[in-house]
């Protein structure tokens, strides 16, 4: 049973306080990609520190060789196209190809009404994420590009030399409505889940993997529409947001159960947030670094 180990660092450390070792020990115990979340602040976080996503993957890129790092998702809640192509290409150069981009249409928590407007309603995200994605993709593959939309606008825009990454890096789409699932099939290297948000609260663990079955099944739905082989999709599942929580992490052997359960849906990569004593990502250090190590070889046994 092939699955891929992910983890999440959030950027709550000064770099040379911390910061540096969580990224650097990420790539030493094998994890394929360390992701950090695109916020200007995050809910129980806020009031505490809280770094910028693509100056601290940057840092991280120059502080490691090989694990590939990402966004875990970037919204256009306070991003516009332009600007995020360009640092993009940058942070792609100075990775040397290994950076994948988290997308998602965002939410209604803080970021949204950071810049002094009003929060979009769930169409006008929708709205937003539909013209921002393609108009991201053609802005990370062509030399220049001029666009007049609805909610972007781009006049000969330029992105030269592009990706290290061809045609361009990655797109990893986070998206459970159907509109969200085509921008997926179409533009979309991977779709991310973190499940069904309205069990979090009250639903079972076996309610949540029926939910995220039936969204693999829309996701394959969109695939053929799209006229794309549905297996050519990585699908990756966020964990902490599903009724199990930090559950995965309380043993490996509870990883394994959780991780084979999810990889017989068709989810290809498990993504755990790095423990922070305190906070809703509480774990024991020594089981994360065990399930690390150890989780898969047994998965695979």
């Amino acid at each position: 049973m092939s699955i891929r180990l992910s983890t999440v660092i959030l950027p709550t450390d000064r770099w040379h306080e911390g910061g540096r070792a969580k990224w650097q020990r990420a790539e030493e115990l094998g994890f394929h990609t360390a992701y950090t979340y695109d916020h200007l602040s995050w809910r129980t976080f806020r009031d505490g520190p809280w770094f910028g996503a693509l100056p601290t993957l940057t840092a991280a890129a120059t502080a490691t060789e090989r694990i590939r790092l990402g966004t875990l998702v970037t919204s256009p809640n306070f991003r516009h196209p332009v600007t995020l192509a360009k640092e993009l290409i940058s942070l792609d150069d100075v990775s040397r190809g290994r950076v994948t981009l988290g997308i998602g249409a965002g939410g209604s928590g803080f970021d949204a009404t950071a810049l002094g407007q009003e929060a979009w309603t769930p169409r006008e995200r929708a709205d937003h994420f539909a013209e921002f994605v393609p108009l991201l993709d053609r802005l990370l593959t062509e030399p220049a590009v001029t666009h007049h939309g609805t909610h972007y606008t781009a006049i000969e825009a330029r992105n030269i030399p592009g990706c290290v990454q061809r045609p361009r890096l990655p797109f990893a789409v986070a998206a459970t409505g159907p509109r969200g699932m085509r921008l997926a099939a179409s533009y979309g290297q991977a779709w991310v889940t973190t499940g069904d948000p309205k069990l979090f609260e009250s639903g079972t663990p076996a309610e949540s993997r029926r939910a995220i079955g039936r969204q693999v099944e829309r996701l394959g739905a969109a695939c053929e529409e799209a006229g794309r082989d549905p297996g050519t999709l990585e699908r990756v599942l966020l964990t902490g947001f599903t009724p199990e929580r930090t559950g995965p992490l309380s043993s490996v052997e509870a990883f394994v159960d959780f991780a084979g359960a999810h990889a017989e849906l068709g989810i290809t990569e498990i993504v755990l947030h790095a423990p922070i004593p305190d906070s809703d990502f509480a774990a024991d250090e020594k089981v994360f670094e065990q399930i690390a190590t150890e989780g898969l070889s047994r998965l695979e046994g």
